[in-house]
């Protein structure tokens, strides 16, 4: 029989600027933080631990809305961390990794996704962050993104176009 470890990473940046950490977690070790290379990244960052429950992506009967959550245990810290969130819309990166079994170091990330938080709901049993895509149909809230000439160079002043 084999055993299979899979921690799920999650990473809270802010929606204006992703280079901004406001927080991350994993759900995998309690002994301690974790230190795990994002994909496509060189430098590493620990993740501290913080009990949760991701459920992947769901899509409506209609397919026009992609929704996940992130479901954590009702306390003080996690009220106050999901709340933050929501309130902000930070933008949240979930990795999902492959451990080693024994020494729970990452050995090979299977998935990652990138949410906006959008909705918040507790009770005594738990604290649910609703995540949507950045790109929702039925969404209110969808960054931000203008083209400058300083950013992006020269811009048309038409919708001309000529081939010349």
């Amino acid at each position: 029989m084999t055993l299979e470890a899979i921690t799920t990473f999650i990473r809270f940046t802010d929606s204006e600027d992703t280079a901004i950490v406001r927080f991350s977690f994993q759900n995998s070790t309690t002994t301690s933080a974790i230190d795990y290379t994002r994909p496509g990244e060189t430098d590493s960052e620990l993740y501290d631990f913080l009990p949760f429950i991701y459920s992947g992506a769901t899509k409506t009967i209609s397919g026009d809305n992609i929704e996940s959550s992130l479901t954590f245990a009702a306390n003080e810290i996690s009220i106050a961390y999901a709340q933050e969130a929501r309130e902000n819309f930070y933008l949240v990166e979930v990795n999902t990794v492959l451990m080693n079994p024994t020494t729970f170091a990452p050995n090979r990330t299977l998935t990652t996704e990138y949410w906006i938080a959008s909705g918040l709901a507790y009770n005594v049993d738990g604290v649910q962050l609703s995540l949507s895509s950045s790109i929702d149909a039925v969404s209110a809230f969808v960054p931000n993104k203008v083209l400058l000439s300083k950013t992006v160079g020269s811009l048309p002043v038409s919708s001309r176009i000529s081939n010349a």
